[in-house]
């Protein structure tokens, strides 16, 4: 249940690119886009049965982007309902279950196109973040994945079941296998064209100097935000990655960060946002930081657990708060003596939130492990260019 539906005009779209003279910069590339991007002429149900029967009048600027950069959009994929959940299950589509393991969610709330692109059947996904949705399905998944800065990407055409939330702004951004797919889905997206459709977003256009460089970065690093402490493997994974970046020859130094604040007050207080915020920026400065090393929520949760400890998200819903771009990058997977610690995990209390967390995890062995990487606003290809380091260790490390 990954796919909502197939969109069965991209055939004939196809047929038109191929009479143009000049190609995208995704030219023939299929792209999955989740369910509440708008597309003419088909659903955006939010996973909710009062959205049936009305079908989108035109197509949001990102896929109109999409298709002039040659993309072909080729289906809707599964969210849960409402969006806000970080499992994927609705009543009109049922429940997605995750590739690599069907116990298993593959995330949310784009845990359709976490599910698509891992089983296979996509190349290149568009999801939305506003608390982690972009990065857990890429944690739960295997994947790579980015949220930009809010409006990096135009929002205009996408839909939701609630308006009017300024205080957490979402995102748009790629889901993929590798970080070159993410880089070249945002060049692509980055150009005249959404620039023109929608002068909400800053004219920026992909700068690929950045993402290019070679030179050593400055790195931030944590194991913990202080508020949900997450399973072993995930902060084996911080360390591991810390120690291969060390030794490519990058500076990297520990950052202590605290999400004491509640994520309540920042809701009620968008002024407390705004100083938070500020900081925030002035700690990672005094720091001379390029970007973050930190961990992700991962490894894939059991199907229903998501539902029960929605406060786990702290560690993505953090950088939506700050409006900060961040991307996850997988790096290893979880092995048996991940699984034994587990056993002994009492989390910061051992109380009943720490205990569901345990169940919630557990049975894991072989599924992807990842991090996250994090970057100040506006500067996505500084993320992605960290994220691309990142990847490149961790894969020579597996061939090793």
């Amino acid at each position: 249940n990954c796919v909502q539906y197939f969109i069965p005009e991209c055939e004939e779209q196809l047929q038109e690119i191929q009479q143009q003279r000049e190609k995208g910069l995704l030219y023939g590339i299929p792209v999955s886009i989740k369910d509440h991007i708008g597309h003419k002429g088909h659903l955006s149900t939010c996973g909710l049965v009062k959205f049936l029967g009305t079908p989108e009048q035109e197509d949001s600027v990102l896929v109109k982007v999409l298709k002039r950069q040659g993309a072909i959009p080729f289906a809707k994929t599964n969210v849960p309902q409402s969006l806000f959940n970080y499992d994927c299950s609705n009543l009109i589509f049922g429940q997605t279950l995750n590739p690599l393991n069907h116990q298993k969610t593959p995330g949310g709330s784009s845990g359709g196109e976490g599910a698509l692109i891992a089983g296979g059947g996509s190349l290149l996904g568009i999801g939305s973040d506003v608390g982690g949705s972009i990065r857990l399905p890429s944690s739960f998944c295997g994947l790579c994945g980015l949220k930009p800065t809010a409006q990096r990407l135009s929002l205009s055409g996408i839909n939701g079941p609630v308006d009017g939330i300024v205080s957490v702004p979402y995102a748009l951004g790629p889901m993929a296998r590798d970080v070159d797919s993410l880089a070249l889905c945002m060049k692509a997206l980055l150009c005249e064209e959404m620039f023109q459709l929608d002068p909400t977003v800053p004219p920026i256009p992909f700068n690929e100097e950045v993402y290019s460089s070679s030179a050593p970065l400055r790195i931030g690093y944590y194991d913990t935000d202080g508020y949900f402490p997450l399973p072993p493997c995930m902060r084996r994974a911080v360390h591991e990655t810390k120690e291969a970046l060390q030794a490519a020859g990058h500076q990297v130094k520990v950052a202590v960060v605290s999400t004491r604040r509640s994520v309540k007050e920042m809701w009620d207080h968008q002024h407390q946002i705004e100083v938070y915020r500020s900081e925030f920026i002035t700690q990672w400065r005094e720091l001379q930081l390029d970007v973050m090393l930190c961990p992700v929520l991962g490894p894939a949760f059991t199907i229903g657990f998501p539902g029960k400890l929605l406060s786990a998200i702290s560690s993505t819903m953090l950088y939506n708060v700050l409006n900060f771009p961040a991307g996850v990058v997988p790096v290893s997977t979880v092995t048996e003596a991940d699984e034994e610690e587990l056993k002994i995990y009492r989390g910061c209390c051992d109380d009943l939130w720490d205990r569901t967390l345990k169940q919630a995890v557990e049975g894991a062995v072989g599924l992807p492990v990842a991090v996250q990487c994090v970057a100040l606003p506006w500067q996505e290809e500084m993320c992605l260019r960290f994220m691309k380091e990142v990847e490149t260790l961790s894969r020579a490390k597996r061939a090793a």
